[in-house]
């Protein structure tokens, strides 16, 4: 069986709206992966959305709680959930990855699964280029 893959908050959301952000590239890609393996999105990520929904950064097409819901029961999607360890090796990141909260925690959850990570977050990708995660670009 194929290792899971893990979703960046922002490819989650493009994913679930069908959203143009994502090429037809990355949508096959996906598409073929998840006949072979799940698509794990890490906890964070729902607090994350929220709050992006909450101040207005993006606007869902439902209330956020019926939207996640709806979203998480989506086949293939799996909750990464937080972990003692995913917690602890957010804090003790190599390299210097910069301080946001949500990112340092789905970085870290990529590399506690030691599983790949689907995001266009270009600090994320240098950070996967200097060898501490397998970043994918999307």
């Amino acid at each position: 069986m194929a290792e899971p893959l893990i979703l960046d908050t922002h490819v989650f959301i493009w994913l679930m709206n069908g959203s143009k952000e994502l090429s037809d590239r990355t949508r096959q890609m996906i598409d073929a992966h998840v006949r072979k393996a799940p698509l794990m999105l890490p906890a964070i990520s729902l607090w994350e959305i929220a709050m992006l929904s909450a101040s207005g950064r993006i606007i869902l097409s439902k209330p956020t709680k019926d939207w996640l819901e709806e979203a998480l029961e989506a086949p293939a999607i799996e909750l990464l959930p937080l972990t003692p360890e995913i917690a602890i090796e957010s804090a003790n990141l190599p390299g210097g990855f910069h301080g946001d909260p949500a990112d340092r925690l789905i970085v870290a959850s990529a590399r506690v699964q030691q599983n790949a990570l689907l995001t266009r977050d270009q600090r994320i990708l240098d950070y996967a280029k200097d060898g501490y995660l397998t970043g994918v670009k999307v």
